[in-house]
């Protein structure tokens, strides 16, 4: 399974950054709050004018500085598509005429649900539940959600074979708890929910009742029931379940899962095993009010207004607290996008990313490897058999950057200018046929998962890569003009923090080519593990709102990283001196700058309900806590500061956690 591990942040940068040395400090001084003691709370002193001044855009769940630089690029994107020439063929063409279908709002009104008619069709002829297996199997295909879905990626085992991943679904909320839990912001969810799918089957002409709605949210409860939750599927032992075809429950053969397979990888052996019970148990006709619903939501955004509009007021609105729909161009970039990933992404990358940041941005990845691997050399908790095997695994690190030399095509896929919902069902099943053609095939470890106008960089232990891609190689991550100590607390950080997700507890468990495989001697996985639980201790601590906790096992993947990434930064940008002292840059010394431009990455703001759904399903820990979390684990820190006994962010030397 493709186990991508994200950080959300990058910048392009320069091996070397002297050139730039004592021209700005780098650091915004507008966003800080000189009235908050650094040592009491260091992000809202880093970060505190700027979260007293902003104000989320009335389109958004959060506003922070990934949004930013998303929205700059959504615009950079429409930009691309809006100008491509009316003669255009090709991909170019495709582009745009999937993002024409999308804006022709009076097309899409006269289509009505004309182009999901077969599938609707489909699911009223089910009268026999021998029927729901194979009906899984298409609908999927078409990004319905249903209770089970195919991954395919490098078997954990052989990382040179792509194989086939069974793992749960199923929810049309955002977690098990949604349903589990009895507190009264998920109590009032749920009560929405079925108000919710009996108005969307509604519009539909589907007659449902509530009482319908609430066996519908009943069968979602038991799929919640039976499945593992975030923090057991976090763990790649317990999610290798290996199975041949003759191992699997009868309603999985090749049509329950639209693809003929000899062996695949079970990721929740007893979800498989529950479901059987609830697909005998459930009548057939709750399940097509189950499916009804899946479909027509997988498609409301592709559908005429009062579709979008309730669709919108339930998933957005509801859910996550945002108050006005996105305006439609953004909904259609963001469509195209989707759609045609790698053909937006190369007219992308022509218009705005430049060779010099590729190369750049190589260089300083190759430093901040030289300085991981020093780090490594002189561990004090590792002995001399982990320690080789750590080497080994990190020197065979591969770092893509910027984009894949040969992108994906799209040759066969079919667009056209006046069918919005077919060219989403199109592309939808051109992908997953995509991958379903590799099953068994030779992994290919130049391939890229994403576009390279994503924002965002993520760590691959199956491929053991670290991914930048051109979308977050842009300010204001790196600036060039600016001095050493902001980048590094910058870009720095966040090349450490990806090389870190080899090591953290997950990635740790796979070897240099990608295998599960245990290279740890087992005193060495105890020290490990001692570490790591004292950092789930730290975050289960925070509490970004009343009531609600940072789930320290579920974000500990992502604080192994923070607090890793961050303290190789420091040592490089040590070791980039020279000897020589820092320069004081707006009464800031170097180290103090660091970290005040690590901090500043993190301000962000979010809506309470959208805050709630993070907690639940998000690795990452809320941006006060990346920050505030990881500084204090830093000697270094403590020291620029001159943080002491009794300061908010003292921490005691024998209760920080040095890693990495």
């Amino acid at each position: 399974m493709r186990r991508l591990l994200l950080f959300a942040v990058l910048g392009a940068a320069a091996l070397s950054f002297g050139a730039a040395a004592q021209q700005r400090s780098g650091i915004d001084l507008s966003l800080i709050n000189p009235a908050v003691r650094p040592q009491q709370d260091f992000w809202r002193f880093a970060t505190g004018k700027w979260l007293a001044s902003a104000e989320i855009p009335p389109d958004r769940s959060a506003w922070d500085t990934f949004s930013a630089l998303r929205e700059t690029t959504q615009g950079q994107l429409r930009a691309v598509i809006e100008g491509i020439d009316t003669n255009a063929t090709g991909e170019r063409r495709k582009l745009s005429d999937f993002y024409a279908s999308f804006m022709d709002e009076g097309r899409v009104e006269a289509a009505g649900l004309g182009g999901l008619k077969p599938e609707l069709d489909r699911i009223r002829a089910v009268s026999d539940k021998a029927a729901l297996p194979p009906l899984f199997a298409r609908l999927s295909q078409f990004w319905v959600r249903t209770p089970y879905y195919l991954d395919v990626g490098p078997d954990e085992h052989d990382a040179t074979v792509y194989i086939t991943h069974l793992a749960q679904s199923g929810l049309g909320l955002p977690d098990r708890d949604y349903y589990l839990k009895d507190d009264a912001h998920f109590q009032a969810i749920r009560t929405a929910y079925r108000a919710h799918i009996v108005k969307l089957l509604a519009l539909a002409g589907e007659p449902v009742s509530e009482a319908d709605a609430s066996a519908m949210i009943a069968l979602e409860t038991s799929i919640a029931r039976l499945q593992w939750t975030r923090v057991e599927n976090r763990d790649p032992l317990k999610t290798y379940n290996k199975r041949s075809k003759a191992e699997l429950p009868s309603y999985l053969g090749a049509e329950g899962l639209g693809v003929d397979v000899q062996n695949l990888v079970v990721l929740q052996p007893s979800y498989i095993e529950g479901l059987a019970a609830l697909l005998n148990d459930v009548p057939v006709a709750t399940w097509r009010t189950y499916l009804t619903y899946q479909l027509l939501t997988a498609f409301s955004p592709f559908l005429p207004a009062a579709f979008v509009a309730e669709d919108f007021a339930f998933d957005q609105k509801t859910l996550r607290g945002v108050p006005e729909i996105p305006a439609r161009w953004k909904r259609g970039v963001t469509a195209t996008d989707r759609a045609l990933t790698f053909a937006l992404g190369r007219l992308y990358v022509e218009r705005y990313f430049p060779p010099s940041a590729k190369a750049h941005a190589e260089a300083l990845i190759a430093e901040m490897l030289g300085t991981y691997k020093q780090s490594i050399e002189t561990l004090d908790w590792m002995g001399p058999q982990t320690r080789r095997e750590a080497l080994a695994k990190l020197a065979t690190i591969r770092a893509k950057v910027g984009y894949p030399e040969q992108g994906r095509t799209y040759d066969g896929l079919v667009v056209q200018r006046d069918d919005l919902v077919g060219n989403v069902m199109r592309a939808r099943r051109f992908g997953v046929q995509y991958w379903f053609a590799k099953i068994g095939q030779k992994v290919d470890r130049a391939e890229w998962f994403g576009g390279p106008q994503v924002v965002n960089a993520f760590y691959n232990p199956n491929l053991n890569e670290i991914v930048f891609p051109a979308g977050i190689l842009q300010p204001p991550f790196f600036d060039a003009g600016a001095d050493d100590a902001a980048n590094y607390g910058g870009i720095g950080v966040v090349i450490g923090h990806e090389i870190s997700h080899a090591f953290d507890d997950e990635g740790s468990r796979y070897d240099g080519v990608g295998n599960l495989r245990n290279w740890w001697t087992a005193e060495d996985r105890a020290a490990f593990e001692k570490k790591t639980h004292g950092m789930v201790a730290q975050y289960d601590a925070f509490t970004p709102l009343p009531g609600y906790h940072v789930n320290g096992q579920l974000t500990l993947g992502e604080n192994v990283a923070d607090n890793s990434g961050l303290a190789v930064a420091v040592k490089s940008y040590r070791a980039s001196l020279g000897g020589k002292p820092a320069p004081v840059l707006d009464g800031y010394s170097g180290e103090q700058r660091l970290f005040i431009a690590f901090a500043q990455i993190w301000k962000d703001k979010v809506r309470d309900a959208a805050r709630i759904e993070r907690l639940k399903t998000d690795p990452h820990a809320p941006g006060q806590f990346r920050a505030n979390g990881a500084v204090r684990n830093q000697t270094a820190f403590q020291e620029a500061f001159d943080v002491k006994p009794g300061d908010g962010m003292y921490l005691p030397p024998q209760e920080r956690i040095s890693l990495w």
